[in-house]
C-alpha cells in the first residue's frame, strides 16, 4: 500500500495522475485527506519547486507603527517581512544545527573567545551594490552600538570587536562563548548595504524579495529579485503579499476563501472547521512557544516576592492549557526553558500546580490589598482574553482581585508591552537557552519584559558562555532556571504548540520548531504548484 500510493503521489506532482484520482485512491486505502495531502506535498517538494505566481500571507502582529528596519522587529508579521528581503550570516536548520547563508564558514580559537565567520562571495543588494564583509562589520556594529534600540542587543553585548580580515569578519568576545553561531541565527541581524547605518528602514538586503509597497500595520509587497544568489534554491514566487490580520476570525476568513495562501496563529478552538476548508491542511509543531504573562519586578505591587510567587500558584496552568490550547501545548512551569533545549534540566523541576491556600497565604504575607490591572489583547496570543479571565476566576478562589483591560489589538506591542506592569505576552523561543536569557532576562537586554535585575543572575549566564564542560554548563542553567522560576516576575501557563495553516497547491511547507510560518522563511522557501 505504501509503495503504490508513494508511486502515485510522484504522479500527481508531476501531473501525470489527477489529484482527485489520487485522494480517491488514498481514500480507498484507508488514508485520510489530511495524510493524504501531507504525502502530495512531500511528492511535490522532490519534484522541485515550482517557479511563479504570487504567495499572499496573513499573519498575526501588525501594526501602524511597524518598522522595516531589522533592529525593531518584534512580531510575527515583521519577522516573515524581514525575512523575505533580508538574510542573516548563518541560519537554524530544522534539526537544530547552524547552517550557512551569508557565511559559508566558521570557525573558533581552542577556547570559543575569537570567531571567524567567512563572507560569501558574489552576493547583490537590492540596490545593485555588492555586499562586502565592510557591510556585515557595519551590521554587528550598529545592532551592539551604545545608541542602538535592537532587539539584538543583549546576545550582542558579550562581543569585544568586530573587524575585517580580507574576506573573513572577525568577532572578539569579552567572554568564551561556545554558542556563538547560534546567536547570529537571530532574526534582527539581517545584512544591510553599510549595516543599515544610513537607511535602516529602507527594506534592502539580499534576500529573496525585494521591497515594492508597505503600509504599516496593513499590508507589505515583495517582488523577486533578480540578482537573487541562491535563486534555485529559494525565493519561487513571483511576488509576496503579507497582509496583517490580528483578527484570528479573519485570517480564517481570508484562507477559507483562497484570498490567501498561508496564515499563522490558527486559533485551536476552530481548527476542526478550518480542516474541512477544500486542500487546507493544518500544520501544528511543537515548539519552544509559550505564552505568558509578565510582570514588572521594580514596580509595585511586583516588587513584592511574595506577591508575584501568589500569582503563579494561583494560575490554574491545566486548566489554561485545556480550554485554550486544546490539546496544542503542553503545561507551563514559569521558565521559559522546555525539556527541547540543550542541556536542559527542565524536566528535574516539580511541575507547578494550582493551589489557592498557598498564594492566599503569600498574597496575605505580601501585604497588598485591592484590584491588579492585568492587560491582554487577542494579538497577545490566540484566546489571551479568554486566558486573562480565567486567571481572574483562578486568583478569586486565593482572594486576589484581577481587573482585566482589554486592550486594543493595534499598537499593543508599541503602547503596552514593556510598558504596563503587568500584561500577557509571548514568545518563539530561541536556538539556546543563552539567547533566551540574554534576549529577555539579563539586566541588560532591551526586552527585558520583566524588568527583572539580577546581578548574580547577569554573572552565571555569562559563566555559563565560557563554561566548554558541557555536565557544568548544564548545571548553572539548572541554577539560572531555578531563579527565573522562583524569583523572576513571569508566569508561563503554557506551552504552545506553533499552528499554521496551509491553503491547497501550495508545496514546500516544513514544519519549523523554531517558529512559525517555518521561522518566517516560508515566503523564501514554499511555491504554488501548478
Amino acid at each position: 500500500m505504501s509503495n503504490e500510493l508513494d508511486c502515485l503521489s510522484r504522479l500527481a506532482a508531476q501531473d501525470r495522475y489527477s489529484r482527485r484520482d489520487f485522494l480517491g485512491r488514498a481514500a480507498a486505502l484507508g488514508i485520510g485527506a489530511s495524510a493524504a495531502s501531507l504525502l502530495l506535498a512531500d511528492a511535490a517538494r522532490a519534484a522541485g519547486p515550482v517557479k511563479g505566481g504570487t504567495l499572499k500571507f496573513a499573519l498575526d502582529g501588525g501594526a501602524s507603527t511597524d518598522s522595516l528596519d531589522p533592529a525593531r522587529i518584534a512580531t510575527s508579521f515583521t519577522n516573515a517581512v524581514g525575512r523575505s528581503w533580508g538574510e542573516e550570516l548563518v541560519k537554524l536548520s530544522l534539526n537544530g544545527t547552524v547552517e550557512p547563508l551569508l557565511a559559508t564558514e566558521w570557525d573558533s580559537s581552542k577556547d570559543a573567545k575569537v570567531w571567524t565567520f567567512k563572507i560569501r562571495k558574489g552576493v547583490q543588494f537590492h540596490n545593485g551594490k555588492t555586499m562586502t564583509p565592510d557591510d556585515v562589520v557595519a551590521t554587528l556594529e550598529r545592532h551592539s552600538g551604545p545608541d542602538t534600540k535592537s532587539g539584538a542587543l543583549g546576545i550582542m553585548r558579550g562581543i569585544d570587536s568586530i573587524k575585517r580580515d580580507g574576506d573573513t569578519v572577525v568577532l572578539t568576545l569579552k567572554q568564551a562563548n561556545a554558542d556563538l553561531p547560534f546567536l547570529m541565527t537571530d532574526f534582527h541581524l539581517l545584512v544591510q548595504p553599510n549595516g543599515g547605518k544610513d537607511a535602516p528602514n529602507a527594506g534592502i538586503g539580499t534576500g529573496p524579495y525585494r521591497g515594492g509597497g508597505f503600509d504599516p500595520g496593513v499590508r507589505y509587497l515583495g517582488s523577486r529579485f533578480a540578482g537573487y544568489w541562491a535563486a534555485s534554491v529559494r525565493g519561487h514566487a513571483e511576488q509576496v503579499e503579507f497582509l496583517a490580520m490580528n483578527d484570528s476570525t479573519a485570517r480564517t476568513a481570508a484562507l477559507q476563501s483562497g484570498r490567501v495562501n498561508m496564515m499563522n496563529r490558527v486559533d485551536p478552538k476552530i481548527v476542526d472547521l478550518l480542516k474541512r476548508a477544500p486542500g487546507v491542511t493544518i500544520h501544528n509543531t511543537a515548539s519552544k512557544a509559550h505564552y505568558c504573562f509578565a510582570a514588572h519586578c521594580n514596580v509595585a505591587p511586583f516588587n513584592n516576592s511574595d506577591l508575584r510567587m501568589a500569582l503563579k500558584l494561583a494560575t490554574n496552568r491545566q486548566e489554561m492549557v485545556d480550554k485554550i490550547l486544546r490539546g496544542f501545548g503542553r503545561v507551563g512551569n514559569d521558565s521559559p526553558i522546555s525539556s527541547t533545549y540543550p542541556l536542559s534540566s527542565a524536566d528535574e523541576f516539580e511541575q507547578r500546580t494550582y493551589d489557592p491556600e498557598k498564594a492566599a497565604f503569600h498574597y496575605k504575607k505580601s501585604g497588598h490589598s485591592g484590584p491588579i490591572v492585568f492587560r491582554a489583547a487577542e494579538v497577545a496570543f490566540p484566546g489571551a482574553i479568554d486566558a486573562a479571565q480565567l486567571f481572574q476566576t483562578s486568583c478569586a478562589k486565593a482572594g486576589i482581585q484581577i481587573e482585566v483591560k482589554r486592550e486594543p489589538n493595534d499598537g499593543y506591542w508599541s503602547n503596552v508591552w514593556l510598558k504596563q506592569p503587568f500584561c500577557a505576552s509571548f514568545w518563539n523561543g530561541r536556538a539556546t537557552q543563552d539567547q533566551q536569557y540574554s534576549t529577555v532576562y539579563i539586566t541588560g537586554a532591551d526586552w527585558n519584559e520583566t524588568k527583572f535585575f539580577n546581578p548574580k543572575f547577569d554573572q552565571m549566564v555569562v559563566a555559563a558562555r565560557a563554561e566548554l564542560n558541557s555536565a557544568r554548563r548544564k548545571a548553572i542553567y539548572k541554577d539560572l532556571n531555578t531563579i527565573v522560576r522562583d524569583e523572576g516576575g513571569v508566569i508561563v501557563p503554557m506551552f504552545n504548540d506553533l499552528v499554521d495553516g496551509v491553503g491547497p497547491k501550495v508545496g514546500g511547507y516544513m514544519k519549523n520548531p523554531e517558529a512559525a510560518m517555518m521561522a518566517g522563511r516560508a515566503s523564501a522557501e514554499c511555491w504554488l504548484e501548478a
